[in-house]
């Protein structure tokens, strides 16, 4: 069965290039983006691998980790990192899991049904404090990830967790949010003291709560 929003992440044990990890134990309480690589020395995921070492501080700033994965073991995995650190001007900084026997791959519903038995759709899956899944994304192999779209997913995320409001298209951090349809608009005031615009009796908007 395929992860869904709302599901509990798996737990797992892994060798990865920063040592053996208990997923669980290594994510603590912090946020985890967790993304998939179909194996090692493919292009487009080596220019993902080092953009990712070098916005360490802004997952950081998010109480974020990372870890990404491919169905390579160990040995290739390190070779690939002087690799990317090479062509991408970075540092690695975080742990690639060699996933050789394809058990975390499997649990995560990664193995894509109409590619080889190695090759892993190239998911990412952002998973908060409570291990549940809180969203998925899956991308066709000649598309690079956004980064700045998962820390803007993040962002929201994190921000929604904490005050009954929602996001709006295109919405980055500091732009106005949506209240709540639960939240009575003459209750707005109390609750937003910012000021409120009511553009439908169902669409109200506030400035950020949090800026």
């Amino acid at each position: 069965m395929p992860l869904r929003l709302g599901d509990t992440a798996p737990n797992f044990d892994a060798q990865t290039t920063e040592g053996d990890i208990n997923f669980y134990d290594w994510a603590g309480d912090h946020w985890v983006v967790l993304y998939s690589h179909p194996s090692d020395y493919t292009p487009v995921c080596t220019t993902e691998l080092g953009r990712t070492a070098s916005l360490k501080e802004d997952f950081e700033q998010r109480h974020a980790k990372v870890i990404a994965l491919s169905v390579d073991d160990l040995e290739s995995h390190k070779g690939w990192v002087k690799d990317i650190e090479d062509t991408q001007n970075v540092k690695m900084n975080f742990p690639i899991i060699a996933d050789h026997d394809r058990k975390v791959a499997e649990a995560y519903d990664m193995i894509h049904p109409q590619a080889d038995d190695k090759a892993t759709v190239r998911s990412v899956f952002i998973i908060d404090p409570k291990r549940k899944v809180r969203l998925t994304l899956t991308y066709p192999p000649s598309t690079g990830r956004n980064f700045q779209e998962i820390l803007r997913v993040l962002d929201s995320l994190q921000l929604t967790d904490n005050y009954s409001v929602a996001t709006p298209v295109d919405w980055k951090d500091g732009d106005d949010v949506v209240v709540s349809p639960s939240i009575a608009t003459e209750d707005i005031p109390d609750k937003f003291p910012k000021g409120h615009k009511e553009i439908r009796p169902y669409l109200r908007t506030t400035p950020q709560p949090n800026r």
